[in-house]
């Protein structure tokens, strides 16, 4: 993994201060909000999470991720995605999965949110602001051209929570995927032998 550098943010009142710390943490009327990186120790949490979030988005019969997979992925000899946990009141309430994205026209990479979850009982407490801000920052100190992520075109609530943070609909393009039987035919004829 890069070096993370995380800033931590004290509010009270109106006032606010930086410094370096190892976790963000927002003191909102609500309770105390928290963001760091995931640990080792804490890959049965972010599985939990995850599986809370496809229930929610009615895909739970298609996670075939488990703790060795997240493992290998996360803190691997070739981990190639990075997770986050959002707190509330000292309990994980949300994870974040996130990775390095190529942009070719910009030659800069984007960071990539493949998945921003919030507990429904923790939404509207910052958590999910505050877990955005730490991505931000992420790709500010990176010297990352961005961020970007998809949002299921049923889901509302996720629209208005993006474009309140500034956010908006990239430039023309529409996700597609390739998985599967035609992932398989694909590979299987574009293989020359010659």
């Amino acid at each position: 993994h890069p070096k993370r550098s995380i800033a931590c943010f004290r509010q009270s009142g109106a006032r606010a201060r930086r410094t370096r710390r190892a976790a963000w943490y927002i003191r909102v009327d609500m309770g105390i909000v928290a963001v760091r990186p995931a640990t080792p120790g804490d890959i049965p949490t972010v599985l939990s999470l995850l599986r809370e979030l496809a229930a929610y988005e009615g895909k739970l019969d298609s996670v075939r991720i488990d703790e060795r997979l997240l493992a290998e992925h996360a803190f691997g000899e070739r981990a190639c995605i990075e997770v986050l946990l959002g707190w509330l009141d000292g309990n994980a309430v949300g994870y974040a999965i996130f990775f390095p994205h190529f942009g070719s026209y910009g030659g800069r990479p984007w960071l990539y949110l493949e998945d921003l979850y919030v507990q429904p009982g923790a939404r509207g407490a910052g958590v999910g602001r505050a877990m955005m801000a730490h991505l931000a920052s992420l790709t500010l100190d990176r010297g990352w051209a961005g961020m970007t992520w998809s949002v299921l075109d049923w889901n509302e609530s996720a629209f208005a929570f993006y474009r309140g943070l500034g956010a908006a609909t990239a430039n023309g393009h529409v996700p597609m995927d390739l998985t599967g039987d035609a992932l398989l035919r694909l590979a299987a004829h574009g293989v020359s032998s010659e």
